[in-house]
């Protein structure tokens, strides 16, 4: 059992974007989501150090090597695309201009708390930076991340052991075996990825997962 790969997964959670979102990107897979808009919407992509109206990467060669994300690689910018400052970009995200954040994990709880930048370690970077803005901010948060850790550890857990970036913010997990809501109950699975079974997901998976409701899409 592989699971979906990181383009897959990218593109699964574009599919539940509502039309005409905006949309902020974090570092890391939830960078691939803007390659992928169904072709029935419109989403408005945001990124933090001052572009609303982002565009996938550039073909090889035809980049702006001025035209990043916050991620420093390069993107492009759809017409009608607006640069601001970095301050005016946290104020949309302080004032709860966005309605959606994607954002990657080291851990997300059974409560829907979030670590995601720091494992704590000696050697780890000293602040939280904009993700703490963004969960407290943005109406909904998405986590794009692999199941597990390359050490086969589970990321999804029942409280997490990492610095938190903030407690309760996680609505919905997309990983390369599962999409799970997080619900008051605890995870919930929505879907299973192609051939991945459910005691498959469980084993991985360091808390309790509730089954897919019957009546569940």
């Amino acid at each position: 059992m592989s699971g979906l790969t990181r383009d897959e997964m990218a593109k699964r959670l574009a599919h539940d974007i509502p039309n005409g979102a905006y949309v902020n990107l974090g570092i890391g897979i939830p960078e691939l989501v803007a390659k992928f808009v169904p072709a029935d919407r419109e989403f408005i992509y945001h990124t933090e150090n001052g572009l609303l109206g982002m565009g996938p990467a550039p073909k090889e060669g035809e980049g702006d090597p001025e035209l990043i994300n916050a991620g420093k690689r390069q993107v492009t910018a759809l017409p009608g695309a607006a640069y601001f400052h970095h301050a005016d970009s946290f104020s949309m995200i302080r004032g709860g201009h966005l309605d959606l954040s994607v954002l990657g994990a080291l851990q997300v709880s059974s409560g829907g708390d979030l670590a995601n930048w720091s494992t704590g370690g000696p050697d780890a970077i000293p602040a939280v930076g904009g993700a703490m803005d963004l969960v407290a901010g943005v109406k909904s948060v998405y986590v794009i991340t692999q199941h597990c850790t390359k050490n086969g550890e589970p990321k999804l857990v029942e409280a997490c052991t990492y610095p938190l970036t903030g407690v309760g913010v996680v609505n919905r997990i997309y990983t390369d075996l599962a999409v799970i809501e997080v619900t008051s109950d605890g995870f919930q699975l929505v879907e299973l990825s192609p051939e991945i079974s459910f005691e498959y997901v469980q084993e991985r998976t360091g808390a309790p997962l509730l089954p897919k409701q019957e009546n569940a899409s």
